[in-house]
């Protein structure tokens, strides 16, 4: 004890004294529900300075006693927490190594430490999505959002091997999760954009895309978005058309050249809903129209198609003919007459237009294997060697090609969209041999 407290001590021991001396009468007191008794006044004040000093002195050791198991239990968990970044950042420099086994070992490790580690059940889950483990890969993931039920990362993970195990409507459930929490998260709204096209899902990816278009800010994000907003409308407008919605249909096929005049599948479908309503003569009259504004060679060819169909070969030469006499430049159109020509058997008609066309800027491959196939016919065989010599081996004579202008791919089919690069409306006529993407 200090000077001071010895100080204190004696001054409360005279101040009792003398309290003592001017108070030496007795006080009652009455125990409750028991009996009464007699005690003299400075016994009663010294017993309640007794009490009170041990009421202090065990609050006191309580408040200390505490403070030292917080202590203990701080320094306790800083060092957990110090190891368990050791073993994470062990972990995190063996997948960086590609050491996988380190990295599952270190992790581990952690989770023995921590069993509700996020991290290292995600990394965990990780490592086993990288080994094709998906069943493995599902339990982390799953077992981290236990702990943690609204971790966007833990969402997206689960939603990316859902996806792996095939299991698309579970995918999609986790998606729906994350965008209840960040309607305007990216990632999640293209990921179920991906699904609800691998699902063949055309309105609902209509209304998906029409909300990306809203959130995209970069210019040339929104240009990339919006040529897919004319996509999925196109594949809404075949996919009605295949099923005999013609109203639908017809409706979103003229949207679709609303929002861009020169969309040729558009025409196309447009094309095929007039057909199958019977109403051939003005599917005719608007293939022609089309042709005149877009000057694109398959509206042309499905044209040739359907008027020989329907028997009327006559008109479709007058509006070759014609096409030729207002573009006598245009070496794609007699090279397409001519063909039409030898489809026809008139062969001298055929020879004679492929003749007008000036092989030094238009020669392709197609070009002098259909033309030795006519010398052939008119057993001119010296012409018919020279030119299938110039054809280079190319078997099939009148087969043209159709090639993709942004990924340069090559089919003998149309297709509205390329199955190659998935963009729309790139598939053109590769009559000069020429097409890049």
């Amino acid at each position: 004890m200090g000077k001071f407290g010895i100080l204190v001590f004696l001054a409360f021991l005279a101040a009792l004294g003398f309290f003592a001396m001017e108070n030496q009468g007795m006080v009652t007191i009455k125990v409750p529900f028991g009996s009464f008794y007699q005690v003299a006044t400075v016994a009663l004040v010294l017993l309640s300075t007794i009490v009170g000093a041990l009421v202090i002195l065990m609050v006191t050791f309580i408040r200390d006693t505490k403070r030292m198991i917080d202590n203990l239990q701080y320094q306790k968990r800083q060092k957990r927490g110090a190891k368990i970044d050791a073993y994470y950042s062990k972990a995190l420099n063996a997948l960086l190594g590609d050491k996988q086994e380190d990295a599952r070992e270190a992790l581990s490790d952690i989770l023995k430490e921590d069993p509700g580690h996020v991290d290292a059940l995600l990394r965990l889950g990780d490592v086993a999505m990288g080994n094709d483990e998906y069943a493995a890969a599902y339990d982390y993931y799953k077992k981290a959002k236990d702990v943690e039920p609204s971790n966007l990362q833990t969402l997206l993970s689960l939603e990316k091997v859902l996806e792996k195990m095939q299991r698309d409507g579970d995918a999609l459930r986790y998606l729906e999760d994350i965008l209840d929490i960040d309607a305007e998260n990216l990632t999640a709204l293209y990921r179920k954009r991906a699904l609800l096209e691998k699902k063949e899902e055309w309105d609902g990816l209509l209304a998906l895309q029409k909300s990306i278009i809203k959130i995209v800010h970069n210019e040339k994000d929104r240009n990339r978005e919006e040529r897919l907003l004319l996509g999925y409308k196109y594949e809404y407008a075949r996919a009605s058309l295949e099923g005999g919605n013609f109203e639908k249909a017809e409706k979103a096929f003229r949207t679709l050249l609303k929002m861009e005049s020169g969309f040729v599948p558009a025409y196309l479908g447009l094309t095929e809903v007039m057909i199958s309503r019977g109403e051939t003569e003005e599917a005719i009259n608007f293939l022609e129209k089309g042709f005149e504004q877009l000057n694109s060679v398959i509206l042309l060819a499905r044209l040739e198609d359907l008027l020989i169909s329907v028997g009327e070969p006559g008109r479709l030469i007058r509006f070759y003919r014609n096409s030729v006499a207002r573009n006598s430049q245009d070496n794609r159109l007699k090279f397409l007459l001519g063909k039409l020509y030898y489809r026809l058997e008139m062969v001298d008609d055929a020879i004679g237009t492929l003749n007008s066309i000036d092989t030094g800027s238009f020669s392709p491959h197609e070009f002098f294997s259909l033309r030795g196939d006519l010398y052939m016919k008119r057993n001119e065989v010296s012409k018919a060697l020279t030119d299938f010599r110039k054809a280079c081996g190319i078997k099939e004579a009148v087969i043209i090609p159709y090639c993709c202008t942004n990924c340069g791919s090559r089919s003998a089919g149309w297709s509205g969209r390329c199955p190659s690069c998935s963009e729309w409306n790139t598939y053109r006529l590769d009559l000069h041999g020429t097409c890049r993407p």
